[in-house]
């Protein structure tokens, strides 16, 4: 399984060399080998529904408590084979929807290495293992959004999601780490016997809050939802890929997998519940007046995921049922709906719903995927999307307190979801013949493969779904719920109050989508500056304003100021921190002094003088030489002739440099201003004062180290050095040293080409 997940990047490595040889080829290269790993995932269905779970661990960094382990139960299971099977279809579609250029191996890299850091994040067993893969689909899908680069509208949207998406990466890892604080652990298998001490812990509603903020802005829930339509600057395959199917749901999964130890509780059914009704009731609300297709359907997404995180919440054996059977239909349908609109697109070139209809004759094949597809969507029967909206309103029928209130709101979200997807079919391929820029035609083989498969896999699944879906979708509802639970799925349950629900939501869609002209002018009037996105975009210019006002005050230019900022910042985050925990209480010894100990400081006190107070150069440089030959023998005195030896050698070389390049420097320019002197003054003085406290508290304190004896005993034996200094550096710490090396290294060669440069004037 280590192998499956890495397979991906070591591929996506390859793809420029095989594209080179292969060409058109390519896309069918890539989608056989995802087809592969589905057939793979696929072979442990029957293994992992009877309730086997099959765990591979190898050991990363033991002394961090962090594993390279992989989870095989339900759960992943389900996502693996999403993530493979939508991504075989994808990559065929891709293969003729691209042009054939130089940035067609690009995309196949790009989504190669997204596609590979899903895998690892659904497989992780380890939590900081899967927080790695977590932030690997938002670089990746960063990359993808932005794939058309030339165009500016691409790279804002790219920036939007990785800033939002990022930023909830951060509150994740946060959260991650205090669990690991408080349990010990960062194993899931070993979490599931921890949901007590987390959930009964000071911590835990910081630790949900922290989670749940990464798991929204991945998912796109109210507030962090605006990044998702603003993606759809991304090509076609990627939306079908990352926003139906596969990123948008990592969040999701997110929070079914933790659900055993860290729901159940009070906060997290409100916080939930609360979110994830926003979030459905705005996305579809939105989705209604969108002129452009996919930013429709992006808005259709927001909506389904809201009911995802609402059917998490009520965490309920029915309401997880609904969401992983919602889960899989919302990936079969609007899977399909994107890729169809990347075809009208390509075929028509445009996407405005208001300017396309009519299409029916030119591209059938196309207008049947989508009819299956939007009938899902709209929860007609025999479609898998009639058997997962009934699921739904019945876990929210009997969810206690406030199951009428979310049944309500999820009924008016499922009518303007109905009357969309009768814009996608009706409106567009069964209305007025309308002209487009381009004679619409029927799409390609390769991609109308993905439309129909998903399309009749909505349809198959519906007819049968209890031997087609239910080893499944039991399987992730048992480890979703952490224990096992067997399900049952059926096309007809009679009549019953559910179907009388499902009955008036078809009802009130379709007339919703008679009047959908008239509610799209309402709807139109709502202010602009009352969206997130107008709030995120507020807040990012004055973030910009921010960074610019504090660099224009602390980049002024002056070394002098820079090395002021820093002393200051050590004095008061060392200095307060040391005072904080002293308690002003100082543990000073009374070290004997030798007098020649009092002469060298003398010395050097009095070369600090001439420094400073000179006001002929070379006098300070000969001030500045003693105190580095004061330095020199303190050295020798106190058995450090390496350093000695060492601080000879630079300070020597520094006064030679000095005096060498004396008569190329300006004159001093002393300073007019009192203030500054008094103020650098008092600066030096408390840095001093501090350094010296520290000091004198470090050497009142005993010193035992095991490490003194260890290298000494070890410095022959194993690094065949007398010298134990030089063993330390050169071998026990050989990574750090090569590191000062080539930063040495790097300075050197930035000081020759800054002498080799010649600025033409």
């Amino acid at each position: 399984m280590t192998l499956i997940v890495l397979s991906g990047f070591i591929f996506s490595l390859i793809i420029p060399f095989i594209y080179r040889y292969t060409k058109k080829l390519t896309g069918w290269i890539v989608a056989i080998y995802s087809l592969s790993l589905m057939l793979y995932f696929g072979s442990f269905i029957g293994a992992v529904s009877s309730g086997e779970v099959i765990n591979v661990h190898h050991s990363w960094i033991p002394s961090l408590n962090i594993s390279f382990s992989f989870l095989l139960d339900g759960l992943s299971l389900l996502f693996s084979i999403l993530i493979t099977g939508v991504g075989a279809l994808v990559f065929a579609y891709a293969n003729s929807y691209l042009p054939e250029d130089k940035e067609k191996p690009r995309f196949y890299l790009y989504i190669l290495i997204f596609m590979s850091s899903m895998l690892g994040l659904v497989l992780s067993e380890n939590l900081l293992t899967m927080f790695v893969f977590w932030e690997l689909t938002s670089i990746s899908s960063y990359l993808l959004i932005g794939f058309y680069h030339e165009k500016e509208a691409s790279r804002k949207s790219a920036l939007q999601a990785l800033l939002i998406t990022a930023g909830g990466g951060l509150a994740l890892l946060a959260g991650i780490l205090i669990i690991g604080e408080v349990s010990g652990t960062y194993g899931i298998n070993e979490l599931l016997g921890q949901s007590e001490i987390l959930r009964s812990s000071p911590l835990y509603l910081t630790i949900l809050i922290l989670v749940l903020i990464g798991a929204f802005t991945k998912s796109a829930q109210f507030p962090f939802h605006f990044w998702l339509p603003g993606a759809m600057e991304a090509p076609a395959p990627v939306s079908a890929y990352l926003h139906s199917a596969t990123m948008v749901t990592a969040g999701v999964y997110l929070l079914a997998r933790l659900n055993p130890f860290l729901g159940g509780t009070v906060e997290w059914h409100y916080i939930l519940t609360t979110i994830g009704t926003v979030t459905m009731l705005i996305g579809a609300i939105v989705s209604l007046y969108q002129s452009d297709l996919k930013r429709m359907l992006a808005y259709s997404t927001v909506s389904a995921l809201g009911t995802m995180m609402l059917l998490l919440g009520l965490d309920t054996v029915l309401s997880i049922r609904a969401a992983m059977v919602f889960l899989l239909v919302h990936s079969l349908y609007k899977g399909s709906l994107f890729l169809v609109a990347g075809s009208i697109d390509h075929e028509t070139g445009i996407r405005n719903v208001n300017s396309i209809g009519g299409l029916f004759k030119a591209m059938p094949v196309t207008a049947i995927a989508v009819c299956l597809a939007a009938l899902s969507m709209a929860g007609l029967p025999p479609l898998f999307g009639f058997i997962a909206k009934e699921l739904i309103y019945e876990a929210k029928l009997q969810t206690p307190d406030i199951g009428t209130a979310i049944a309500i709101i999820g009924i008016l979200s499922n009518i303007v979801l109905v009357a969309v997807a009768g814009i996608l079919s009706i409106q567009i391929f069964f209305g007025p013949r309308k002209e487009t820029p381009k004679k619409p035609h029927e799409a390609p083989i390769s991609m109308l493969l993905g439309p129909i498969v998903l399309s009749i896999c909505g349809l198959v699944i519906g007819l049968f779904p209890d031997s087609l879906a239910k080893p499944l979708v039991s399987a992730a509802v048992s480890a979703a719920r952490a224990e096992q639970t067997t399900i049952k799925l059926a096309l007809w349950h009679g009549i019953n109050p559910i179907l009388i629900l499902s009955l008036l939501t078809i009802f009130g869609g379709v007339i919703l989508y008679l009047a959908r002209e008239r509610i799209k002018k309402i709807l139109g009037h709502i202010p602009s500056n009352l969206s997130a996105d107008f709030i995120y975009n507020l807040f990012l210019s004055g973030l910009n304003k921010l960074a610019r006002t504090q660099t224009k005050f602390i980049q002024s230019g002056y070394l002098s100021y820079y090395v002021m900022i820093v002393i200051v910042t050590v004095i008061g985050l060392v200095g307060g921190a040391f005072f904080y925990k002293s308690g002003n209480t100082f543990n000073f010894t009374n070290p004997e002094i030798a007098v020649y100990e009092i002469m060298i400081v003398l010395a050097i006190i009095i070369g600090i003088g001439i420094s400073i107070f000179s006001s002929s150069r070379l006098t300070a440089i000969v001030g500045l030489g003693v105190v580095g030959f004061g330095i020199t023998i303190i050295f020798v005195i106190f058995g450090a002739p390496d350093l000695a030896i060492t601080q000879f050698a630079i300070e020597t070389l520094t006064v030679i440099l000095f005096v060498l390049v004396i008569y190329k420097l300006p004159k001093f320019l002393p300073l007019s201003v009192d203030s500054v002197k008094y103020r650098d003054a008092v600066v030096s003085l408390l840095f001093g004062g501090l350094i010296t406290v520290l000091l004198l508290n470090v050497i009142s304190v005993p010193m035992v180290s095991d490490l003194k004896t260890y290298f000494g005993n070890n410095s022959l034996s194993l690094g065949k050095g007398l010298n134990v200094v030089n063993v330390i550096l050169v071998d026990f710490r050989a990574l750090d040293t090569l590191g000062e090396a080539i930063v040495l290294a790097a300075a050197a060669l930035g000081i020759y080409s800054l002498l080799k440069l010649r600025i033409e004037k």
